[in-house]
C-alpha cells in the first residue's frame, strides 16, 4: 500500500499528482491540501487540519466530500502534517509521499524535513518520501544502496542530518567517493551526477537526506 499526503503549500510547486495515482495508492488531505485534492477529482480517505487556510465556503464542500474529517484546534502539539503523518504510518504502508510541504513558510518546510524521521525513530519499514516539482527528498540509515538514474532529476545530494555521517562512498557517480567522513555544515556531496544508469551510496554510521532535483 502506498499512502500519498497532500499539505497545504504553494500550489504552484507540486507535481503533477496524476502520476502519483497508482491502484494501492489512498490519499491523505492537510488543512488546505484537502481542497486541492477535490480540485483534482481526487477524493482523500481522511482529512487532517484545523482547516484556517480554507475558506467557510471551501469548508463546507470539504465536510460534504471527505467522509472521515479530524478537525483540530490550532493550539495544538503537533503541525497538521504530523498528526497525518502519525496516521499513515499506522497503516503500515511500505511507502508514504508527503506534496505540498515544501515552500512557503521555512518554518513549516524544515520541520517536514524533520517529519522523515519518524518512521526511522519508530522503526517502521515505510519509505516516506518529500515531492514538489522539483525535488524528492528522503532519508537513508547506514548501509549500502543502490540509487537508479532520473533524466528529469539528474542531480543527487547527499547532506548530513546528524552531526557526522562517516564512511560515504559513492559509485558510479561523476564525482566518486570512498571512505569520506562528512560532518554537519558540510557541502562536499552537493550536485552530483551519476554517469550511468546505475550508481551506489554507502556509509557506515549517521543520517543522510538525499535529495534528488532538476534546475
Amino acid at each position: 500500500m502506498i499512502i500519498n499526503i497532500l499539505a497545504g503549500g504553494p500550489e504552484e510547486l507540486l507535481p503533477e499528482l496524476a502520476d502519483y495515482k497508482e491502484e494501492n495508492a489512498i490519499w491523505v488531505g492537510v488543512d488546505r491540501g484537502v481542497f486541492h485534492l477535490l480540485n483534482r477529482n481526487i477524493k482523500p480517505v481522511i482529512a487532517f487540519g484545523d482547516f484556517d487556510s480554507v475558506s467557510q465556503e471551501e469548508l463546507s464542500l470539504i465536510e460534504s466530500q471527505v467522509a472521515e474529517l479530524k478537525r483540530y484546534k490550532p493550539e495544538k502539539n503537533e503541525t497538521d502534517m504530523e498528526l497525518a503523518l502519525n496516521w499513515a504510518i499506522e497503516q503500515k504502508p511500505s511507502i508514504i509521499r508527503m506534496f505540498g510541504a515544501t515552500g512557503g513558510r521555512l518554518d513549516h518546510f524544515l520541520a517536514n524535513v524533520h517529519l522523515l524521521l519518524v518512521p526511522l525513530k519508530a522503526k517502521n519499514p515505510a519509505i516516506v518520501y518529500l515531492i514538489d516539482h522539483q525535488n524528492i527528498v528522503f532519508l537513508k540509515e547506514p548501509g549500502s544502496y543502490t540509487i537508479e538514474k532520473m533524466n528529469s532529476k539528474k542531480y543527487i545530494s547527499f547532506l548530513p542530518l546528524t552531526l557526522n555521517v562517516s564512511d560515504i562512498t559513492l559509485k558510479g557517480f561523476k564525482f566518486p567517493l570512498k571512505n569520506q567522513h562528512i560532518s554537519l555544515g558540510s557541502t562536499l556531496c552537493i550536485s552530483n551526477e551519476l554517469i550511468s544508469d546505475y550508481g551506489t551510496f554507502s556509509f557506515s554510521k549517521g543520517i543522510l537526506i538525499v535529495i534528488r532535483s532538476h534546475d
